[in-house]
């Protein structure tokens, strides 16, 4: 059994990249083990995630950031390439491991239901926590998915906007002129670090892709927040052809990526490109670095890892894009001793938020 697998610990500015490198060798391997042993891209893309989101060191499942309530509220979505099946959840404080409950949400999608219903594709909060206990996902409470890190982070930067709050609010009792309550974006706290939600593609033997992402959406974020990461389009996107099967995960200012829908146009953009670098590229700048739905003044933070595979050459790609000051990502075939790691750094000459760089790697496939 063949199969090639790619993860990533989100795009940001990774100060200490030996955190991640050995859980992204993990989920690698534990991926590709299910592929030699005859599992889907599925499977090896749900398996990967779940060995990031409980490392502890992501934004994802156990560490996830917290709410500006302090409480833990989770994402995650997967896509089935071969079917085009897509499933997700969204505001989970309960689910161990949110890519499980979106795995079933998606496999539920070619399920007949009673009386012609049809099968969602996104739950929310409570009710997906209630499906989530009836399928079978391993549940928990809230409490156990914050992490050390997360509550450190937390309680730095809750104290840094609160800071600003009362000095905002200090002024306009001084000048008695009206100050906006709440800081403006951007300025408020410094979030640029706190990007690293986690994603997976992954493509099997049979040349059928899978994508998946997971996410405890952005620092201090408003509770019931919806991130990229539940949105269809945006965090995640899959899809098989008999010339080219692609899937991509992404990672960054999820609003933006909601915005743009990221994931799908760059998946849109391969199949009507002959260069993949090339195609990346202008996925990037054109709908998203220079899309008219964002702001103009604004550093745009984003991060894509996307795989390409051509079946009829048993061979294919694997991409790593980003806007931000670095991204760490990891890859490894069946054929593979050993996974690689690798972590890009925006060049020297680029500004985070206003470049792009694009990166990959070709592999075969030994049916």
């Amino acid at each position: 059994m063949a199969g090639f697998v790619a993860v990533h610990t989100g795009a940001g500015n990774c100060i200490d990249e030996s955190k991640y490198q050995r859980v992204i060798k993990e989920a690698c391997m534990r991926a590709t083990d299910i592929l030699r042993n005859g599992g889907s891209a599925m499977d090896a893309c749900e398996a990967a995630i779940v060995r990031l989101e409980n490392c502890g060191y992501t934004n994802a499942g156990y560490g996830s950031n917290l709410c500006m309530d302090g409480s833990v509220q989770c994402d995650a979505a997967i896509m089935d390439g071969s079917t085009l099946n897509f499933g997700a959840c969204t505001n989970v404080s309960r689910v161990k491991n949110p890519i499980q409950l979106a795995r079933r949400i998606c496999d539920a999608q070619s399920s007949p239901q009673l009386l012609e219903r049809i099968p969602p594709m996104i739950l929310a909060g409570s009710g997906a926590e209630r499906y989530a206990d009836e399928v079978g996902c391993s549940m928990v409470e809230p409490g156990v998915l914050i992490s050390s890190k997360a509550k450190f982070q937390f309680n730095h930067y809750k104290n840094k906007y609160d800071l600003v709050v009362s000095s905002r609010l200090g002024s306009k009792a001084a000048s008695e002129e009206p100050v906006p309550a709440v800081p403006e974006p951007g300025n408020e706290v410094e979030l640029g670090a706190a990007l690293d939600t986690v994603g997976a593609v992954c493509v099997d033997g049979a040349g059928n892709t899978a994508a998946g992402c997971s996410s405890g959406g952005i620092l201090l974020k408003v509770p019931g927040r919806v991130g990229q990461a539940a949105t269809y389009g945006a965090g995640c996107w899959a899809t098989d052809t008999d010339e080219l099967a692609i899937a991509t995960c992404t990672t960054g200012n999820g609003e933006y990526l909601m915005k743009t829908l990221l994931a799908r146009e760059i998946c849109d953009g391969a199949f009507s490109s002959d260069c993949a670098v090339t195609s990346l590229h202008k996925t990037f700048k054109l709908k998203f670095l220079d899309s008219p739905l964002l702001p103009r003044q604004q550093d745009l933070y984003a991060g894509a890892l996307t795989l390409l595979y051509y079946p009829g050459q048993s061979s294919g790609e694997v991409m790593w894009s980003h806007t931000t000051q670095s991204f760490c990502v990891g890859y490894m075939a069946t054929n593979q001793r050993v996974p690689k790691f690798v972590h890009s750094p925006l060049p020297t000459y680029s500004v985070p938020g206003r470049s792009c760089v694009v990166n990959g790697h070709n592999f075969h496939l030994r049916i």
